[in-house]
């Protein structure tokens, strides 16, 4: 990435309530503490319609209210055309989901897109799993897997946006 004044980063997940939206709210609170929220455009999406429109999962909700992240605000969508144009980095939750955002990404967009864990210095080359059909416990260790990458995102972030940062 070149030195720019604004990074735009998608979380990607497939219907944009549990992994993604829970993504966007903890990397939103650490922009907010870094003092970046200016210089960061965020946002989150699926890779499928089934939930568009709707909240975060009431689950993934609750998991983040309890470490001081707040979902309330964000509403599913679907990735679209647009999104590999707009977005400097689209993160995909899982390889299936990279794998149907390699399907429809244009190639010259395709250097966009690359794992969410890929900056987790602890889980790096893993998926965040989805908690959709599991328990309580499965929504924190989604939180754990999405704060430990954060920090690795919040510095790539920081180098992209050099001596502004």
């Amino acid at each position: 990435m070149k030195q720019t004044d604004q990074v735009a980063i998608l979380m990607v997940c497939m219907g944009n309530i549990c992994r993604s939206p829970t993504a966007e709210g903890v990397f939103r609170k650490r922009l907010r503490e870094a003092g970046l929220e200016h210089a960061v455009r965020l946002d989150s999406a699926g890779t499928h319609a089934y939930h568009v429109g709707k909240s975060p999962d009431r689950r993934a909700q609750q998991a983040a209210t309890g470490r001081g992240y707040d979902l309330s605000d964000l509403v599913a969508r679907q990735v679209n055309i647009e999104d590999f144009t707009r977005f400097d980095y689209i993160l995909a939750m899982d390889l299936d989901n990279l794998s149907d955002l390699q399907r429809v990404c244009p190639q010259e967009h395709r250097d966009k897109l690359r794992l969410f864990l890929s900056f987790s210095p602890t889980y790096a080359g893993q998926e965040v799993p989805d908690p959709y059909y599991g328990g309580a416990q499965g929504f924190d260790l989604v939180l754990d897997m999405v704060e430990d990458a954060a920090a690795g995102l919040l510095d790539a972030v920081r180098r992209d946006l050099g001596p502004i940062a």
